[in-house]
Order: structure tokens, then sequence, then C-alpha cells
């Protein structure tokens, strides 16, 4: 059996806050599960959220530290902690959202206006990235998560808003080029479906994607047009989780949304300029 292989996503300064935290809970007999089931005034979290918290592989947020503080009876220590090291952290515990990404076993995704990183053909990546060869380099290899071995695929879901078709990302030959990529990848057994732009649901401000990890462990990434956020707290993954269903709502089924994106294929033939010879490119599944 092959041995997953983890690169390290923890911070040093949260590694530092976790080892005081778990101290604090020694002191006081307390399993991680018994303090889980008294956090949030006993409404509970999960006990894998404390271990995420004592390992250094999820930072909480000033109020949950404060919360801690009092149950703990750390008499303000572990709050003035948390302001010195996690605060200061500047990459969060998630900081790098490649490495999660290749570490997960199940990614879950909703695109608002561009189709997903990890489903981008070269010439569609390179007009999203301007031509940038070393971004679209690095956007591309991430897709080979999906053609490795060792270890094997993560379980993939996409979720496209209806717009993603529509929206032109280069030429039309770009956009032909794209959709008979997904419709071929949803032929050879991926999970794409296409969300309805009718109707308001909690995905409609940002994209975003959910990566399970092999202990189960979830942690959210979003974009926002400056950068990339990642979340790991309980209350978060709940809202992501809550979008992603409202989302999946309004999804076609799978075999609709190949018959979707067959269709607005065909419209974006239409749209080549009169005459223009349809380009010669090496199948997008070579650039994988």
């Amino acid at each position: 059996m092959s041995t997953r292989r983890r690169r390290s996503t923890t911070s040093p300064t949260l590694v530092a806050f976790g080892r005081r935290f778990r101290r604090f809970r020694d002191a006081k007999g307390w399993t991680q599960e018994s303090l889980a089931s008294r956090a949030h005034c006993g409404a509970g979290v999960k006990p894998q959220y404390i271990g995420a918290i004592e390992n250094g592989r999820a930072r909480c947020t000033e109020t949950f530290a404060a919360e801690m503080d009092v149950l703990l009876e750390a008499d303000g220590e572990l709050l003035a902690l948390w302001h010195d090291l996690a605060m200061d952290s500047t990459f969060p515990a998630w900081f790098d959202w490649v490495a999660v990404e290749s570490d997960a076993i199940i990614l879950t995704s909703y695109s608002l206006s561009v189709v997903h990183g990890l489903l981008q053909v070269p010439a569609y990546a390179e007009a999203i990235l301007h031509g940038d060869k070393d971004a679209v380099t690095a956007r591309l290899s991430r897709q080979a998560i999906f053609t490795r071995s060792d270890p094997p695929p993560p379980d993939v879901s996409f979720l496209l808003d209806a717009q993603t078709l529509e929206r032109p990302v280069g030429s039309p030959d770009v956009m032909v080029e794209q959709l008979e990529y997904l419709a071929a990848k949803i032929e050879d057994g991926m999970q794409i479906q296409i969300v309805s732009s009718d109707g308001t649901h909690l995905g409609n401000t940002h994209p975003f994607t959910i990566a399970t990890l092999e202990d189960m462990q979830q942690v959210a990434y979003v974009e926002t047009l400056a950068r990339g956020f990642t979340m790991a707290e309980p209350a978060d993954l709940v809202a992501f989780g809550k979008a992603l269903r409202q989302a999946q709502g309004l999804a076609l089924s799978v075999a609709q949304s190949l018959d979707e994106i067959r269709r607005k294929a065909t419209t974006w033939k239409q749209a080549r300029p009169s005459g223009e010879r349809p380009p010669t490119r090496p199948r997008p599944e070579a650039n994988v």
C-alpha cells in the first residue's frame, strides 16, 4: 500500500502556540474530546479541531482563544500568547494552498466567473494570466494530481456557474477548446456540473474550494480580487458547506451539464469570424 507523502503545512509560530495550548489542557486533566465538548458555550467543536490547533495546523480566532483562556484557567496567558504568536503569523495554518490541494483526498469547488484552474487548457490559462509563462506553467503543473499514481488522484467535484461557459476568455477558438476539454473530462468520468445563473445563493460572491485531507480535516480556500484566503475555522467551514449545498441544489445533472457544455461549444464555433479555420493544437490531455 502506498504511503501518501505529506508536505509541511504548519507555521512555527502556530506550533509554539499549540504546544502551550496543550500544556494548559493537560493541566486541567481534560482530553481533546472533553475540551471540544465545552467549546462555544457547550455547543462544542470537533475534537480534530482542537488537535489541529495543538499541532500548529490551524489558527483559531481571537474569540476562540479568549474562550479557551477562560476554560483552561490560563489567566490571560493563552490570549496574550495568541496575540504574540498566532496573530503575528504572516501565513495562516494553510499558507501553502498548492500543498493542501496536492495532499487532499477530496476536492469540491464552485467557480463563479471563469473555469477552475485545475480544468483550464493552456490557451485559456494564458488568456487569464495575460501570457505570464511562469504563472501559466505553475497553474498547469497543478493538474498533475489527476494523472499521478502514488498517491492516487483525489476524488473531485467541480461546480461551474453557467456564466463560465459564456464569458469570453481569449478568442472563440480558445473557448471552443476549453469547453470541448470539459466535455472530454466528463466523458472520462470526472464530475463537472453546471450551476444555473438564475436565482441567488451564498456562493454568488466568490469562488471557493473545500479540500478534505486524509485525516478528514477540511480547509476552505476562497479567491478574491486581491488574493486568496485559506480558512480552517469550524464556523467558516459550516458557511462554505452551506454555500456548496445551495449551489449543488441549482446544478444540472452531470449528463445535462455535458449537453449544455456541448451546446455552448457549438455556439462558440459559430462565433468564429467567417472563413476562420480552427487552430491545430495538441489534444488538451497532453498538456495536463
